[in-house]
C-alpha cells in the first residue's frame, strides 16, 4: 500500500472490481459513499487532430498538431465526481441535489477536494494529466479510432446540445468507452491538471507531458450538454480560467502502484 501524508494504510475500504469493460480497478468507500477507479494500462498514442474543427463563430480549435505521447499506468474515475461522493468529503448538504448528478466546481475547489479525499482514504489521488485524460478517453491501449469516447456515433454515449434538452444529466445514463469509462464525451466539461497554452502541442515533451509550467487557464476536455457535437470529439481541448466553477466538473486519477490489490481489505 502506498502511504500519502504519514499514513500507512487506506483509513477507508477498498475492494478489487471488473469494470463493464472487464478492466481492472477498485471501488473505494470514502464516508459511506462507494466510487470505482478503473485502471488505465499505460502506452503510447498519437494525441491531437490533423484537421482542426472550427467554432461557428470562428474561434479555431486548437487541437493540432498530431503529435506521439506515451503515458504511464494509471487509474481513472469510471464516472466524474458526483454531488454525492463531492458532500460527503467535503461534508457539505446537497440534500437537494440528486446524488449520481456530477459535481460542478472551480479548479481550485477541486484541488481542495482531492487534498482533502486523499487526507480521509490516506491514498493520493489527483486530477489527471490532459495526456491521461485524451489516453483514456480513446480508450488506452484498446483504442480503435473513435470520434467519442466510446463511440463514432455521439447519440450512443454522450449528452450534448441536440439530446441533452439543454439539461446536465445524472452520470453513467449513456455506454461507457471501451475501458468502461462514463461520459468522457458530453454532459459536463471536466479540469485537467494542467496550465493551458493553445501552442502547447508544436513543443510538448512525448513522454508524460503534464502542461507549461504555467499560464491564466486550466485546460478542459470533453465537451458539455449545452455544446454542439463536434465540441464533444475526444481530440477537442480548450482552457478556462480556474475560478470558473459554473461549467465544469473533475474527474479523478490515482497514480499506478499507490493500492496493492494484494493487501485487500
Amino acid at each position: 500500500m502506498g502511504a500519502f501524508a504519514g499514513e500507512s494504510q487506506a483509513r477507508n475500504k477498498y475492494t478489487y472490481f471488473a469494470s463493464v469493460a472487464k478492466e481492472e480497478g477498485f471501488t473505494f468507500e470514502a464516508n459511506g459513499i462507494e466510487f470505482n477507479m478503473i485502471r488505465v494500462e499505460g502506452g503510447s498514442f498519437e494525441m491531437g487532430s490533423e484537421d482542426p474543427e472550427t467554432f461557428e463563430d470562428g474561434a479555431s480549435l486548437d487541437d493540432a498538431p498530431i503529435h506521439d505521447v506515451t503515458v504511464g499506468s494509471f487509474y481513472i474515475g469510471e464516472t466524474m465526481v458526483t454531488e454525492e461522493l463531492w458532500g460527503a468529503v467535503m461534508n457539505t448538504d446537497v440534500e437537494e441535489c440528486s446524488e449520481s448528478y456530477p459535481m460542478l466546481a472551480s479548479w481550485y475547489d477541486c484541488q481542495e477536494f482531492v487534498k482533502r479525499l486523499s487526507s480521509l482514504m490516506g491514498i493520493k489521488f489527483r486530477l489527471p494529466t490532459e495526456a491521461e485524460w485524451e489516453f483514456a478517453a480513446r480508450g488506452g491501449n484498446e483504442s480503435i479510432g473513435y470520434i467519442y469516447s466510446g463511440s463514432d456515433d455521439i447519440e450512443d454515449v454522450a449528452w450534448y446540445e441536440e439530446n441533452s434538452e439543454g439539461y446536465l444529466h445524472e452520470v453513467a445514463e449513456l455506454d461507457p468507452n471501451g475501458l468502461g469509462i462514463y461520459d468522457m464525451s458530453g454532459n459536463l466539461y471536466e479540469w485537467c491538471q494542467d496550465w493551458y497554452d493553445e501552442d502547447y502541442y508544436s513543443y510538448s515533451p512525448e513522454d508524460n507531458p503534464t502542461g507549461p509550467e504555467d499560464g491564466t487557464e486550466k485546460v478542459v476536455r470533453g465537451g458539455s450538454s449545452l455544446v454542439p457535437d463536434y465540441a464533444c470529439r475526444v481530440d477537442i481541448r480548450g482552457g478556462l480560467d480556474p475560478q470558473n466553477g459554473s461549467v465544469v466538473g473533475l474527474r479523478l486519477v490515482m497514480d499506478f502502484g499507490v493500492v496493492d490489490d494484494n493487501q485487500n481489505e
